[in-house]
């Protein structure tokens, strides 16, 4: 078991000026020359505003960052997105705009009667894109999970404009994990109001680029509708399956208290994180739709209660829908210990943290798409090689237990990737993920989802970033390829951090691109083929 007792895992969340233009990276090993285009990663950059703290992890302002790989060479650029958030907080050098977990103080130069307006003006919601950027079309957008995406330029870092999904398409928001086909359509899903003001969830899918070259956003549609299991209060939900034929959506217990969050706004000191809570009964319900009728399957499938974040992949094998993800269990909300002041804390206070939190594990969940009633009381998974069973009850729901692929006590496979393009929807073997030791990131980690077997790339104080696998281009098998993961080693050589390049066969050290400044804490990225 590895220890952080020196705490270099703080330098992740330390603030970082920009860059005005690329710099050079210094290679050691050997960058294969196939490997040519752009990793793209976003994270908080901006940790507090003059004097004013942000508290929360998804708080800080948005950083873009990229590596370009070119003939062997490497450069490294990064520049803050110019959301509304940044630009007014650095225009009046305070927290104008209220994030996840940091409440922004009305305008001190306001006199109580203007203040008093403002509050008709409604909410201003956030739009700092701090957590993935991904393609629409031609175009690449920076991301949260509001209802603004922010449209950048992939060459330069510059942010374009400001997007707001409200003006296109039914949903309050959408989240930054859209599954994106290889034709180009994206499909997202956001929560909604339903019919007779019901809360709901919404598919949405935009079309990939057409002949006329129109902006496919403008095509926008909601394809399917999910239900709620509670009319007022949303689940938090942050990612979902996609298969040829299916959507799946996972429904957890993290639930948005919309009374709170409505009033929250004219009370002082309330953020979004005020307005979670915990549904301690429900468990968690599973949703299947069918993509391309856009009709909901009639099922309810039930199991324990967990948080989700991140779907693995999801696919179909014999009339069955296989749903990998990693899960943590039980209800309390992840999110109330990523906290900057926990995160931040002594190795010691960070584990005993950790030690009260939900426990993370991967885990396979089997849902058969046809019942029969006869089979009350029995098990409907007939797939041999899973454990994971489905057993019909007398009130005709399903109840599910899974198939554990990956469980070790406060250590999670985290911010998972497959090879995408060729895999994602379809029978696979091999996840790469971020190992999370009580939370703190310090290995990269493959799996073999079917064998369980693991290969691990770990080294002292070092703290990596979620990976992002990059096939070769004449690859045969699913894992002929690299994995590319931002790292940061304060305190053991010249240089702060380095880009890792490794064989995504074994997990071993292909290449590093070195650079001499400190890179903060990134959340999700792609690479952009050149």
């Amino acid at each position: 078991r590895v220890e952080h007792p020196a705490g270099g895992y703080k330098k992740l969340f330390e603030t970082a000026e920009e860059l005005s233009s690329p710099v050079t990276a210094h290679v050691t090993g050997r960058v294969p020359t196939w490997l040519r285009g752009s990793l793209l990663r976003c994270g908080p950059g901006l940790f507090e505003v003059g004097a004013e703290p942000f508290y929360h992890l998804f708080d800080g302002q948005a950083l873009l960052h990229k590596f370009d790989f070119k003939e062997g060479h490497v450069t490294y650029h990064r520049r803050f997105v110019r959301t509304d958030a940044y630009v007014r907080a650095m225009t009046e050098k305070r927290i104008v705009i209220t994030e996840f977990g940091t409440y922004a103080y009305p305008d001190p130069c306001k006199n109580i009667f203007s203040r008093f307006f403002s509050y008709f003006k409604g909410v201003e919601v956030t739009d700092n894109a701090l957590v993935n950027v991904y393609p629409i079309g031609e175009d690449y957008y920076a991301c949260t999970e509001t209802n603004f995406i922010t449209r950048i330029n992939p060459e330069t870092l510059e942010t374009v404009k400001q997007v707001d999904l409200c003006k296109y398409v039914s949903v309050n928001g959408a989240t930054a994990h859209p599954h994106i086909e290889n034709d180009g359509t994206v499909y997202n899903i956001g929560n909604c109001f339903g019919k007779n003001f019901a809360l709901a969830y919404n598919i949405i899918r935009i079309p990939p680029l057409q002949a006329d070259k129109e902006d496919p956003i403008n095509k926008s549609e909601v394809v399917v509708q999910f239900p709620c299991s509670d009319r007022f209060k949303p689940s938090y939900v942050h990612s979902f399956g996609l298969t040829e034929n299916y959507i799946v959506f996972v429904e957890t217990p993290v639930k948005i208290n919309l009374f709170k969050f409505l009033s929250a706004w004219s009370l002082w000191g309330t953020n979004y994180m005020d307005c979670f809570e915990s549904n301690e009964t429900m468990g968690v319900w599973l949703h299947v739709a069918e993509k391309k009728k856009g009709r909901l399957l009639n099922i309810k499938y039930r199991t324990s209660a967990f948080n989700l974040f991140h779907h693995i992949n999801t696919y179909e094998d014999n009339g069955f829908l296989i749903v990998d993800l990693c899960t943590w269990k039980g209800f309390e909300f992840v999110y109330n210990y990523l906290y900057l002041a926990n995160l931040r804390a002594n190795w010691d206070e960070v584990k005993r943290q950790a030690e009260k939190a939900p426990q993370p594990e991967v885990r396979r969940y089997v849902l058969p798409l046809t019942i029969d009633k006869a089979n009350t009381g029995k098990n409907l998974v007939t797939l041999p090689y899973t454990t994971a069973t489905a057993t019909l009850r007398s009130d005709e729901t399903i109840w599910l237990e899974p198939e554990v692929i990956f469980s070790g006590p406060r250590h999670a496979f985290e911010f998972p990737q497959i090879n995408y393009k060729k895999y994602c929807g379809k029978p696979y073997t091999y996840a790469y993920g971020l190992g999370l030791n009580h939370f703190v990131p310090d290995k990269l980690c493959k799996l073999n989802v079917k064998t369980k077997e693991t290969w691990v790339w770990q080294e002292p104080d070092s703290y990596p970033s979620e990976p992002i696998f990059v096939s070769h281009p004449d690859a045969l098998e699913e894992d002929d390829g690299v994995v590319l993961s931002i790292v940061i080693s304060p305190g053991v050589g010249p240089k702060p951090a380095y880009l890792l390049i490794l064989s995504a066969k074994d997990m071993s050290e292909v290449a590093r691109a070195e650079v001499e400044v400190n890179i903060p804490v990134t959340f999700h990225g792609m690479f952009k083929r050149a």
